[in-house]
């Protein structure tokens, strides 16, 4: 019993070590984009990510680019079209390994940017 209870501790803070990760390295990386309204699983798609160290990101999927602000707990979002702005909101966000995660309640819009490898 007690060994059953040290082992779900461990992957409690494991768990909780993960879910406060920092942010990645600044630069380029290839990724995926998941998108999940309402009750629907997610939606996902190739995206280019840009990460900068003041914070700042960039992912762009075609010719939509989510400009992204990461402060210390919340995330500004804005979304481009062009030169046109299509959507704007705050949200808390996490970093849960290399995958980046927040929502946008008014929409009922779950986010995930996926990692992968970073560019050269």
């Amino acid at each position: 019993m007690r060994a059953a209870a040290a082992c779900v501790a461990s992957m409690l803070a494991a768990a909780m070590a993960t879910a406060g990760a920092a942010a990645p390295a600044a630069g380029h990386y290839d990724a995926h984009l998941c998108v999940a309204t309402g009750v629907a699983g997610p939606s996902c798609g190739p995206a280019e990510v840009e990460l900068r160290a003041n914070g700042e990101a960039r992912v762009q999927v075609a010719d939509i680019v989510y400009r992204l602000q990461l402060n210390s707990s919340q995330i500004e979002v804005v979304l481009m079209q062009g030169t046109m702005q299509l959507d704007e909101f705050v949200a808390n966000y996490e970093w849960v390994g290399r995958s980046l995660r927040f929502d946008d309640k008014g929409k009922n819009a779950r986010y995930e940017v996926r990692l992968g490898a970073r560019l050269r």
